[in-house]
C-alpha cells in the first residue's frame, strides 16, 4: 500500500471516529433532554398528547411514545358528525356508525391523520349505567369518512369519546351522545346508584389490583392510581402503551381517556388523573398478556376539596 493510501485510509478511520462520537454525544443529549422538561425556548420539541414533555431534540415522549413535534400547535377544538345506518340504533343488531371530522377554520372534511397508540382513531362507549364499555377503532375510508360496524347490547343511552390526531393540529377526545330504540326514560332518572369497588378484578388471564394516593381522591386535586398486576410473564404493550384507561363520572359528563405516566413492562403501573368534580367515577383500566386485552373496572368516590 502506498503512503498516500495510508493516509486516506486513516483520514477514513478518523471520519467514522469523529461520526461515531458525535452520533454518540447527539444520543445522549437527546435521551437527556427527553427525561426533563426544559424551558419551551430551549426545548422546542414536546409530545402532542402530553405537552409537559419537552426536548431539545426530535425523539419519543417518554410517557406515551408519541413522536415529539416542532413548536405547539394553537388548541381548536374540531367538530365530529355522526351518521348512523340505519338511523334507528335497535339494542342487538349491528348497526354502522360513519363518524365525519370537520376542520373548524374551514368547515372543510378532515382527509389527513395521524396516529394516536397505533391507530387513526380511538372510539370508547359506555351505557349511562356504566354498565357497558367498548373500545373500538373506525377505519378511515378513501372518502375521509371513518365507519365502524359494531353492536350495542341493551336499550341505553350511551356516551362516546373520539379520540383522533389530524395532521397538522393537536390531539382531540371529542365526546358524543347516542341513544337507542327501545329507552325512553330521562337520562337523569337512569342514572345507576353507584357503589365503592377498589377490590382486585380478574380479567381473561391476569388479575389486577389498585390502590390510589390520597386513599381518598380529591376533587381538582391529582390522584395517583397504582394498577399492581399479579404477574408480567406474557405482558405486551396494547396499542402502543403499557395500559389504557378509561375514567367516566356517574352522570356521563365527565370523561377522560389516559395512559401510564410510569411503566416499565413490570407489575407497576401508574396513571396520574385530576377528577375535575366530586361524586362516582368506573374507571376501566385495560392490560395485554399473551396476546389478551384484559379489561376490568374499578368504581372510585371523589370527595370535594375542603
Amino acid at each position: 500500500m502506498t503512503a498516500t493510501a495510508v493516509r486516506h485510509c486513516h483520514s477514513i478511520i478518523r471520519l467514522v471516529t469523529l461520526l461515531a462520537a458525535v452520533a454518540a454525544v447527539l444520543a445522549g443529549q437527546t435521551e437527556s433532554a427527553n427525561r426533563a422538561a426544559g424551558d419551551p425556548a430551549e426545548a422546542p420539541f414536546y409530545c402532542p398528547m402530553d405537552p409537559q414533555i419537552r426536548a431539545r431534540l426530535p425523539g419519543k415522549c417518554s410517557k406515551c411514545g408519541m413522536d415529539l413535534v416542532l413548536g405547539v400547535a394553537e388548541p381548536v377544538e374540531y367538530e365530529v358528525k355522526l351518521r348512523l345506518d340505519p338511523p334507528a340504533v335497535e339494542p342487538g343488531a349491528p348497526v354502522e356508525l360513519q363518524l365525519e371530522i370537520i376542520d373548524p377554520r374551514d368547515g372543510k372534511r378532515v382527509r389527513e391523520f395521524s396516529d394516536v397508540h397505533d391507530k387513526l382513531f380511538h372510539l370508547l362507549y359506555v351505557s349511562h349505567d356504566l354498565e357497558v364499555f367498548r373500545h373500538e377503532h373506525p377505519v378511515l375510508g378513501d372518502d375521509g369518512m371513518f365507519r365502524l360496524e359494531t353492536v350495542f347490547p341493551k336499550p341505553a343511552v350511551y356516551r362516546l369519546l373520539a379520540d383522533f390526531y389530524p395532521a397538522g393540529a393537536t390531539p382531540q377526545m371529542i365526546p358524543l351522545t347516542l341513544t337507542t330504540a327501545g329507552f325512553a326514560q330521562s337520562l337523569e332518572d337512569s342514572v345507576g346508584d353507584l357503589q365503592a369497588d377498589r377490590e382486585p378484578q380478574r380479567g381473561g388471564n391476569l388479575t389486577i389490583s389498585l390502590r390510589t394516593e390520597p386513599a381518598e381522591p380529591i376533587a381538582a386535586l391529582k390522584t395517583l392510581l397504582f394498577f399492581e398486576l399479579d404477574t408480567v410473564e406474557g405482558l405486551q404493550p396494547f396499542l402502543g402503551a403499557w395500559a389504557h384507561m378509561l375514567a367516566v363520572s356517574d352522570d356521563l359528563v365527565e370523561m377522560m381517556h389516559a395512559h401510564p405516566a410510569i411503566a416499565d413492562g413490570g407489575p407497576l403501573i401508574q396513571m396520574n388523573v385530576i377528577f375535575p368534580r366530586p361524586g362516582m367515577y368506573r374507571i376501566w383500566v385495560q392490560v395485554q398478556r399473551d396476546g389478551k386485552v384484559n379489561t376490568v373496572s374499578f368504581t372510585l368516590p371523589v370527595r370535594k376539596l375542603e
